[in-house]
Formats: C-alpha cells, structure tokens, sequence
C-alpha cells in the first residue's frame, strides 16, 4: 500500500516540476541561495523575506534553480519553497490598490515598491491581492511574480 502511495503521489510533482519556468515563495524567514544544488555548494545569498516570489527554472534531484527579482540565480532545497503565490510590487513611487479591477474606481489602500501581497486571482491586464488582510487589484505591469498573460485563478 506505501509503494502504491508513492508511484501516485511522485508523477504529480514530476508534472509540476515539468512546467518551467513557474513562480513559488519563500517558505521561511530564512533562505539560503547556493551556488550549485548541494548543501557542499557555497552560499551565495541568505533571504531574510518569507513569502518573496522566486522563479524556478530549472530542477535537480531535490533542489530547484531559481532566479529573483534583480535577476540572481543560484539553488535552493525544494522545502523552503511553498507553492503559495505571491507578488512584489515594482516600478517607482506608490500604486492604487483598488476596490475593483476597473481604473476608474477609487483606491482602498496605496501600496509601496517591495510590499509583498498574496496573490488571489489575475484577469487581463490586472492582479488582485492580499496585503495584511487589505484586498484588493493591482495594474499586472507593476507586480513581479506573475506573467504576462497568466491565468490565476
């Protein structure tokens, strides 16, 4: 029964290791980036952001190659990634996060560049998200975290 476990449960994580590149979050508070997929590889980089977007692009064994925001890449254990999606917002100077997805509507909240949200859902050229409990929809042009043209549902 365990061996019957196993052979369903490991074709759904290839599956999903199969669609690359995709977007995770950091699970901890602290995450090391390495230099190569071994705990023996250098450290090149120590996160101190739990729930910071990262893109995975690449697999090896249990470690996953992932790039963030500024660009950097370098191999990360595959638990201290969650499959929780998140966003960062980008760009210069505060965005709107609105009520609706609709830009005529007014504002619930301003958002500062670097403010992580939860990612709830994403339709055409907008996001909405969850910061702290204050929900609400972002233009997509200005989050990292999310492809151009991503369904989230």
């Amino acid at each position: 029964m365990v061996l019957a476990l196993v052979l369903v449960v490991l074709p759904a994580r290839a599956v999903d290791d199969a669609k690359r590149p995709y977007f995770v979050s950091l699970k901890a508070d602290e995450v090391y980036m390495r230099e190569g997929p071994s705990k023996e590889h250098r450290i090149k980089w120590i996160y101190h952001r739990k729930g910071l977007p990262v893109e995975v692009v690449a697999v090896f064994d249990v470690w996953r190659r992932v790039r963030d925001q500024d660009g950097e890449m370098g191999w990360m254990h595959r638990t201290m990634l969650s499959s929780s999606r998140t966003a960062v917002v980008t760009g210069n100077g505060e965005v709107a996060l609105r009520s609706e997805a609709s830009p005529q509507l007014d504002s619930v909240a301003e958002v500062e560049p670097g403010a992580i949200g939860e990612l709830r859902r994403c339709r055409d050229q907008v996001c909405e998200l969850n910061f702290s409990g204050t929900v609400g929809w972002i233009d997509r042009e200005r989050l990292w975290g999310v492809y151009a043209g991503e369904d989230v549902r």
